[in-house]
């Protein structure tokens, strides 16, 4: 079948099926074609795997011809960060520590998907174990920034984010313990979806900080976005009916989301706001001194659970990984295990007390990042520069890990600058919603 958009949504691609103007199976194989003649192929996927693509495009192709398609996403080919096990074939979680590791069993998220219907076109390059922002990855690969080859894709879901944005999947997923879906998303000009904590199954995911992993979608639309992460979870689609933006009360957070923001990231902002105001909403400015605090926790909260779940491993033969992971990964040890439990016990105190307080508004907004994508040679070459990158990078994304929220990023239409938009614990559907407004908005 000729004509088509693989940079289409894949909502639009899965409508398509649905009306019987696109066969899974010519989709899959354009798909396929695409992402094995890409010069950045090797630096993107980790592999494709055809033989599994094929088989259920095919068996999504009888099903819509019967009229039995399983999801809205029934037959729609999609990409999966190399932390999610994939029966057969290597999960590797971007690092030598775990080199010719194959599972047995697909990780639930994946099965919740097969059984939708959703086709699996490869596995997708990542940073170092997910542990940074920033998508540097000397070891395995560095996948390339859409904006520009020489910038860094942000991560760890760097692959997943590229595998969209290049046009070599109608989607991806990847993981969130801290911005991991949200920083390459933004980077890269898609959607990203940090759902809420415990909503999606973490059972065959390989562990970074257990407390705050979590599964999220990288895709060209909100709608999308949504609907991917219900059928993650097991569930059916739910109504995405947006509810308009007029009257909607949004606070944008003033302390530390706005510091040291760079020019450019700050002038997408400021024009993002302008407008969501324009579509009716109203916009608070609102000082939330927990996200400070809880910010303030990362690394006896954070850090130190890192080291905890990867020790053994990395101890196994730290010599193969990337210094600057490493180092980061071993600066947990020193923290306590008293001084940890006490985050733990603050950080409890926190989140009851920001959701108080920001019980009054529709959501939360911020810049996705206060930098914009830096060089990745020099993140390579210059570790002090990696540290204070990393650092800015994800800033404004991680707190929201920490208060235990979900969050969705949006393109600005500024290159590589996002807006955040933050929302309770469970909200993840009605964040959606509300996103689709907020979209309709942006693209006005």
């Amino acid at each position: 079948m000729t004509g088509i958009e693989l940079t289409q949504s894949a909502s639009a691609q899965g409508r398509a099926i649905e009306a019987g103007h696109l066969d899974p199976r010519d989709l899959t194989e354009t798909y396929l074609s695409a992402a094995e003649q890409h010069q950045y192929r090797d630096r993107i996927f980790t592999m494709l795997t055809p033989k599994r693509a094929r088989a259920e495009a095919d068996a999504a192709a009888k099903r819509a011809k019967s009229g039995l398609r399983r999801s809205p996403l029934d037959g729609v080919p999609i990409s999966w960060k190399d932390l999610i096990d994939t029966a057969g074939y290597p999960t590797e979680a971007g690092s030598l520590l775990l080199k010719g590791r194959i599972p047995d069993t697909d990780a639930i998220v994946l099965q919740n998907a097969a059984r939708a219907g959703l086709v699996m076109l490869g596995k997708t390059h990542m940073t170092e174990l997910a542990f940074s922002g920033l998508g540097i990855n000397p070891i395995t690969a560095t996948p390339p920034n859409v904006n520009d080859p020489a910038l860094a894709p942000g991560g760890s879901s760097s692959g997943a984010a590229t595998s969209v944005a290049f046009g070599l999947a109608a989607a991806a997923i990847g993981s969130d313990t801290g911005g991991s879906v949200r920083a390459p998303a933004a980077w890269n000009n898609l959607v990203g979806l940090k759902t809420s904590h415990g909503w999606l199954s973490l059972q065959g995911v390989q562990p970074l900080c257990p407390s705050f992993d979590t599964i999220g979608p990288l895709t060209r639309s909100v709608e999308d976005a949504a609907v991917l992460a219900c059928l993650l979870a097991g569930e059916k689609a739910h109504d995405l009916t947006p509810p308009g933006l007029h009257g909607r009360r949004f606070a944008v957070c003033t302390n530390l989301m706005l510091d040291d923001l760079r020019e450019t990231p700050r002038h997408a902002f400021e024009s993002a706001l302008a407008r969501i105001k324009t579509a009716g909403a109203q916009i608070e400015y609102h000082e939330f001194p927990e996200v400070t605090e809880a910010a303030a926790l990362t690394g006896p909260r954070f850090v130190a659970e890192a080291w905890a779940s990867c020790r053994a491993l990395i101890e196994t033969n730290p010599g193969v990984m990337f210094a600057s992971i490493r180092d980061r990964f071993r600066s947990g040890a020193a923290y306590s295990a008293a001084e940890h439990i006490e985050s733990r016990m603050a950080l409890d105190r926190l989140i009851l007390s920001f959701w108080q307080s920001a019980a009054g508004f529709d959501g939360i907004l911020m810049p996705t990042s206060s930098i914009l994508p830096p060089n990745a040679a020099r993140l390579r070459d210059d570790p002090a520069f990696f540290t204070s990158e990393g650092l800015l990078g994800l800033r404004n994304c991680r707190p929201c890990n920490l208060l235990n929220g979900c969050a969705l990023t949006l393109p600005t239409g500024v290159p590589a600058c996002g807006l955040m938009v933050m929302a309770a614990p469970g909200k993840d559907i009605a964040l959606s919603r509300l996103g689709i407004s907020i979209e309709a908005a942006l693209d006005s």
